[in-house]
């Protein structure tokens, strides 16, 4: 599994899946990130966490560990 948290600075990807259960995945779909949804890892902090992406026209700051759960293509 290929994972958000995996990705190089400047790379754009889809969300494959979301993983995780109840209020985190929950979470995380309320913040725009759903299957097919296009991702642009903009920056990536100097040691690894956290990571801002672009995702439908905003500027989101996510955890590396949340990042884990969303499977990309």
């Amino acid at each position: 599994m290929k994972s958000l948290n995996n990705v190089e600075c400047g790379n754009k990807v889809n969300v494959k899946k979301l993983h995780g259960q109840g209020p985190l995945r929950r979470r995380i779909m309320d913040m725009g990130i759903t299957k097919g949804t296009e991702i642009s890892i903009t920056k990536v902090a100097p040691l690894g966490d956290p990571i801002e992406v672009n995702v439908r026209g905003y500027e989101l700051t996510i955890r590396k560990s949340d990042a884990q759960l969303i499977e990309i293509e």
